[in-house]
């Protein structure tokens, strides 16, 4: 039965997006350097099996294997030409894996950003953009995603290019930023600055949040800081963290959390007020199957602070940005 993020969203319940795609891909064979798009030609079956395990393991939304599926990023291996193709071909592969399930889930086509720099800094112009983006996202549409899942951004101009490009293609979106910056994105963007960028669009993402980032406890505070403006908006907030901190093992990366950790982070999320919580890199489906029960099980608790973050979850990688430790010291003394 296919079903619409709105329709999910609508039952009240807290919705669970999927895990990681690139740190399972490298544990399943990705080479470093190595497109995780070109999958889609050379190991679809391991690009279906991962949505499989994903929705086996309780997932209502999964992420289609396009994050750099962009002409720019596509262009350092010289498949520019193959944007539409690709997008399509990866909603088809997660439309076929969800069409059979029993019970109802979303497709969400990744767009990522374009890695490239936005003039006066860099040459890409809000209108290239914009057509980049449409390329992608019509042919995840195309292909059958049911909406356009934003990630990973930064830069105010391609938050707002990316949207504009969903509404033309006319593709429900979402969007998520990545806050790993002292509790800022890269090019400043603070969390309780988000839901104003679509103040005046004619039609605003069904959901707005943070992805990926430097940890779970980081997420958790951007998660807090950003909930009163997302409220205020009535856009449901997205928190998809990553599983832990990375660290070096030898020459491989690994991240921290284990699933318990990530039980308690979705948790303490959904009660920091997020209604989609998932992981983002170095979540497994194992890790994703106990993120599930956490939240089937969970009954709700008071929003948590920044002290039970930390003492619960683990210290902060970054430092909140100084008025919003201000904000919470003045909240603690009344």
């Amino acid at each position: 039965m296919r079903v619409s993020l709105g329709e999910l969203l609508a039952t009240g319940k807290v919705i669970l997006a999927d895990g990681a795609t690139g740190t399972n891909y490298f544990a399943n064979g990705l080479v470093s350097g190595e497109p995780p798009e070109f999958w889609l030609d050379s190991h679809p079956e391991r690009v279906a099996d991962l949505h499989q395990r994903f929705v086996d393991a309780g997932a209502d939304i999964i992420l289609t294997n396009t994050f750099g599926c962009n002409r720019h990023r596509l262009k350092l291996h010289n498949a520019q030409a193959r944007t539409h193709e690709l997008a399509k071909k990866a909603a088809e592969i997660a439309r076929k894996v969800v069409d059979s399930c029993v019970r109802p889930v979303v497709v969400a086509g990744s767009v990522g950003p374009t890695g490239e720099l936005f003039e006066p800094l860099g040459a890409l112009t809000f209108d290239e953009a914009v057509d980049t983006f449409k390329e992608q996202i019509r042919g995840l549409k195309d292909g059958g995603a049911d909406v356009a899942w934003i990630e990973t951004m930064s830069a105010v101009e391609e938050v707002q290019a990316a949207a504009q490009a969903a509404i033309a293609v006319g593709l429900p979106y979402t969007v998520t930023c990545s806050f790993d910056t002292a509790g800022r994105t890269m090019m400043g963007l603070k969390p309780d600055g988000m839901a104003a960028l679509f103040a005046d669009f004619s039609v605003k993402p069904i959901a707005i949040g943070a992805n990926c980032g430097v940890g779970a406890s980081d997420i958790l505070v951007t998660a807090l800081e950003m909930s009163q403006s997302a409220d205020a908006a009535h856009l449901p907030m997205i928190s998809k963290g990553n599983c832990g901190i990375p660290r070096f093992v030898g020459t491989e990366i690994e991240y921290s959390g284990t699933p318990e950790l990530m039980a308690h982070y979705a948790e303490l999320a959904t009660d920091a007020g997020a209604r989609i919580v998932g992981g983002c890199c170095g979540t497994s489906p194992e890790h994703l199957a106990s993120m599930r029960r956490a939240i089937d099980e969970h009954v709700g608790g008071a929003r948590p602070t920044l002290e039970v973050i930390v003492a619960e979850i683990g210290p902060l990688t970054n430092k909140p940005p100084s008025d919003t430790d201000n904000s919470r010291r003045r909240s603690r003394r009344g």
